[in-house]
């Protein structure tokens, strides 16, 4: 018996398949022989939309994909706190002669 090379689905074939599932016009066992891939994966895929389906009709679907608000100066004033943290640090360090290797 030979071993069936790892196969990766794209999240389309996915959806039709867990969507094919919901519908109900078939078993599982059929759909899986249909589209070729194992009842037990096509639960978990039908699991995985169902668990899912709020997230489309949620209150940020639209703004879903805008990534988080950043504060700039928050993130320029830790810059600033590490980088002087590093040049303390490898002065000290020079100073004491263990830092061997320059950059």
């Amino acid at each position: 018996m030979t071993r069936r090379a790892r196969r990766n689905h794209t999240p389309a074939f996915k959806a039709k398949v867990a969507l094919a599932a919901i519908k109900g016009e078939k078993t599982l066992a059929e759909l899986a022989q249909l589209f070729d891939v194992h009842p037990n994966q096509i639960a978990s895929w039908k699991g995985q939309l169902l668990d899912g389906a709020a997230g489309v009709f949620g209150l940020g679907a639209a703004g879903s994909t805008a990534p988080p608000a950043v504060d700039l100066k928050t993130l320029h004033a830790k810059i600033g706190e590490l980088a002087l943290e590093n040049d303390f640090l490898s002065g000290a360090l020079s100073k004491a002669g263990m830092l061997s290797a320059k950059r």
